[in-house]
């Protein structure tokens, strides 16, 4: 989950309402006890997301989805890190066509040929976990099809670059440069950030940027890195609920989110299902 604005630039989404995060914490770095407990809440999370994308298909609803997502996490003694957070009135957001991020869910059933973000947090044991997919309903087009893979391949190339002593700006460039040499736009409006004991803590994590821009990476800072990717302008707008966030050109969107430990060496998925899973 995102309700962060583009940093340094004035963007149209900076002062939304929903947008409560403000920079100038102290980065927060997690102990090796905490990151075991996040590591349990994001295996938790990646269940749960595991679960959610089994029940997609044709005449599901977002609300069917959103219920399914509260009541796993408190299946296991999680609680849904999102529910009442700035006052989102939901477990999931739920990212539908060309909604980004923030879709407040609702009883619209899908139809073959969609494509669902889904994003969800769990709060357990002082700690959260953070993670997002996107999933195709039933068949999708190859360029839909496309727009998936290219959003999913370049978080996988920002994670690469979150290693200590690199910089924010690193993952950040890794995202852009990825996916806009497929053809396809970042989203500026919104970033990544740091996740932990709040839902959101520093640093942000743009999906754009300069290598060696931002903070420098140590080890014990954990991360949200979630690229938002469009197919065709970058461009979005908040709908009159104040969540939803669309493209400004109607077409898809695409959403994927892992919650990532800097660590003396290769970096760590917190939100990665375990192999044996």
């Amino acid at each position: 989950m995102k309700f962060k604005t583009r940093p340094k630039k004035r963007s149209r989404l900076e002062g939304h309402a929903k947008t409560p995060h403000k920079m100038g914490q102290k980065i927060r770095i997690k102990s090796t006890e905490d990151l075991a407990v996040m590591r349990e809440n994001g295996i938790l999370v990646a269940r749960a997301l595991r679960h959610l994308a089994s029940l997609v298909r044709p005449g599901v609803t977002t609300m069917d989805l959103d219920r399914e997502g509260e009541q796993f996490l408190r299946d296991h003694g999680a609680t849904p890190s999102f529910l009442g957070y700035g006052g989102y009135p939901a477990s999931v957001c739920a990212a539908h066509n060309e909604v980004v991020v923030h879709g407040i869910p609702n009883r619209v059933p899908l139809k073959e040929g969609d494509i669902i973000g889904i994003d969800i947090g769990a709060f357990r044991n002082g700690l959260h976990a953070d993670s997002a997919i996107t999933v195709p309903v039933g068949d999708i087009s190859p360029a839909t099809r496309e727009l998936l893979t290219v959003t999913e391949e370049s978080l996988w190339q920002g994670i690469a670059k979150a290693r200590a002593g690199n910089h924010v700006g690193d993952i950040s460039h890794a995202i852009q440069s990825y996916v806009e040499e497929r053809g396809y736009s970042v989203v500026q409006e919104l970033v990544g950030h740091g996740v932990g004991f709040n839902l959101h803590e520093d640093p942000q994590v743009p999906n754009f940027g300069e290598p060696g821009d931002g903070v420098r990476l140590r080890p014990g800072m954990t991360l949200a890195i979630e690229p938002m990717i469009n197919q065709g302008t970058r461009e979005v707008q908040v709908l009159p609920d104040k969540w939803t966030i669309v493209t400004l050109d109607g077409r898809f969107s695409a959403h994927f989110e892992h919650t990532v430990a800097i660590t003396d060496g290769e970096p760590k998925i917190i939100t990665l299902l375990p192999p044996d899973d």
